[in-house]
């Protein structure tokens, strides 16, 4: 097994491979979270690096990690804890932005543009958000509103990380771990230990009902969705919004049903054999029997920790679904 870390100086000019001790952790959220990596290396006469220094992880060749120092500590043994983010560090930057007739894929390549980060790969989500005006807003809620809308006005799902230094957007479908046929399945025997809940209490809702104040006509104007059958089964859970000019009411309160009436399952693996290939937003099939029910579909990765040591790979999972709520 082969880990590579590579560290730079503080005017990018030099890049030294410290000596690492075991236990690199590199962690991932689908939401509003910078990817991070946490490790300890041993200080030397060489070693000359500092806040903002370039960090690079590869794992038997694979491109893991790319991001900068925002935090080191040191102990009288001249041990060094450092904690590097990679570039979605940079969404916690607050600004006020005006936009119109934008699809969020193209608002995240024009705020990216203006604060020079570096970009890969950005699906077109091609809902297009007729206005709006994001007042002293971080970036990561920025871009999250935007990709909330699409969301919620066409139910399809897209995931925003750094792939080794670019920002990247993908559609759901295309963050399946593997090829057909071939895709990364997590069973009994790849994982230590699973933690399983299943819930009507948060994102489930079996009523949809929004609003909208009609200026041109005067009156207000009222759209419901509802599932009868699980009104009776769980009582009503309503959920309600207004809606802003251009919004097809019809349209998104049957949107909103299909996404969030029905339960919300969630999953907590420990101890999965490590696979480089798996970070939050990612689609991984899961064959496990929870009790309740057995499972052997494809659950969404929101939150991935890896940790790497020198002859081990372990993966610690929080899985949501078969059912997807933002």
């Amino acid at each position: 097994m082969s880990v590579e870390l590579l560290i730079g100086n503080e005017l990018g000019t030099k890049a030294y491979l410290p000596a690492v001790e075991e236990g690199i952790e590199w962690t991932t959220e689908r939401k509003d979270t910078p990817g991070k990596l946490t490790f300890q290396i041993w200080k030397d006469d060489v070693l000359d690096f500092s806040e903002g220094s370039a960090v690079r992880l590869k794992h038997n060749g694979d491109e893991i990690f790319f991001g900068f120092v925002f935090k080191q500590q040191r102990d009288r043994e001249q041990r060094i804890s450092v904690t590097a983010y990679d570039q979605l560090r940079y969404l916690k930057n607050k600004d006020t932005i005006v936009y119109e007739g934008k699809t969020a894929d193209a608002l995240i390549r024009m705020v990216a543009a203006d604060y020079a980060m570096n970009v890969g790969t950005l699906e077109n989500t091609n809902y297009v958000i007729e206005s709006r005006v994001e007042e002293n807003t971080s970036l990561f809620e920025m871009f999250q509103n935007a990709l909330d809308l699409t969301l919620t006005n066409t139910g399809e799902m897209f995931v925003l990380y750094d792939e080794f230094g670019k920002l990247t957007l993908k559609h759901l479908s295309s963050m399946a771990v593997g090829t057909p046929g071939a895709f990364l399945m997590v069973d009994e025997e790849t994982g230590e230990n699973f933690e399983y809940t299943s819930s009507i209490d948060e994102n489930t809702y079996n009523r949809i009902k929004l609003t909208y104040d009609n200026e041109d006509t005067g009156f207000r104007e009222v759209y419901i969705s509802q599932d009868s059958g699980n009104m009776n089964r769980w009582g009503i859970l309503q959920y309600f919004d207004t809606l802003k000019k251009g919004e097809n009411g019809p349209e998104k309160a049957d949107a909103l049903l299909q996404l969030y009436n029905k339960k919300t399952r969630g999953l907590k693996l420990t101890k999965v054999l490590g696979d480089n290939r798996v970070r939050a937003g990612s689609m991984i099939v899961v064959n496990l029997d929870l009790g309740d029910v057995k499972v052997r579909n494809f659950m969404l990765v929101e939150k991935c920790k890896h940790l790497y040591k020198e002859n081990e790979h372990w993966m610690d999972l929080t899985l949501r679904g078969g059912e997807f709520v933002a």
